[in-house]
């Protein structure tokens, strides 16, 4: 062998022994890393508080901030409308047992937190008798699809114009708590701005004909500048509250304010 080919040979031998070094060392590493991140996590679930439903603060503070920032960048916007000859009848998401009304004996019970002894309530025909509006909007899920929907009803600023909230009021709390169940069957709670806005109905017909159950009859909210999430179905009760209400995909970990 050359003395050339001799030097070769160590070179490549040197080469092996350095990568199986190298090899070994990266492998000590990422088991260090590994490790480091699981210790960090475990110290994470251990120490980290929540927020009271089960959800880490530190997310649900994530999730403030998020609010805070489309609160800023929707504010006086509106969603945008469609000709109703695009209008479709949107999914169904809710796969349970969905509440059969009982349509003769329904009636909305509105509430003050800060005065419960003003609750009153309204038939449908007392709604009817407020401006009735009709807008093509876009039905938006937190899942992924959209539907172009029509919707008729009474604007909710129309409503709370008339039966209007004591000052302080930072939110309306909306529930669907209908006969035969022992609690509510769904809640959503919105930034009393948001129930505000001049597109979100209290609506009671869809796609030119009266909501059916699926959909939510006799009552639901229709507001387009948020997530399907909050746009609660057969509506019984709504509260003015100055705290941040029940929420229940919030309580899941969703976002509250769920802008679009």
């Amino acid at each position: 062998m050359t003395e050339e080919s001799e030097q070769d040979q160590t070179a490549q031998e040197l080469t092996g022994v350095e990568l199986r070094r190298l090899s070994r060392r990266s492998f000590l590493w990422a088991g260090a890393g590994v490790a480091g991140s699981l210790s960090l996590l475990s110290v994470f679930n251990k120490k980290a508080p929540d927020d009271g439903t089960g959800i880490k603060r530190v997310f649900r503070k994530a999730h403030e901030t998020n609010e805070e920032i489309a609160k800023f960048l929707i504010s006086g916007r509106n969603a945008p409308t469609f000709p109703a000859a695009r209008a479709v009848e949107p999914r169904n998401n809710y796969h349970g047992i969905t509440p059969e009304p009982d349509l003769a004996n329904w009636h909305l019970t509105l509430g003050d937190a800060q005065n419960p002894e003003t609750t009153q309530k309204f038939t449908l025909a007392d709604l009817k008798t407020l401006p009735e509006v009709t807008l093509t909007t876009e039905l938006k899920c937190v899942e992924g699809w959209s539907a172009i929907v029509t919707w008729t009803g009474c604007r909710f600023v129309d409503f709370a114009r008339k039966y209007p909230p004591l000052p302080g009021t930072k939110y309306v709390s909306l529930r669907s708590e209908p006969e035969g169940f022992d609690e509510a069957w769904y809640y959503v709670g919105l930034d009393v701005e948001s129930a505000l806005h001049p597109q979100t109905l209290l609506a009671w017909g869809m796609n030119g004909e009266p909501l059916t159950t699926e959909h939510g009859a006799p009552l639901r909210l229709a507001i387009p500048t948020k997530y399907g999430i909050k746009n609660i179905k057969l509506i019984t009760n709504i509260t003015y509250e100055t705290e941040r209400p029940k929420d229940y995909w919030a309580e899941q970990g969703y976002d509250f304010y769920a802008g679009l």
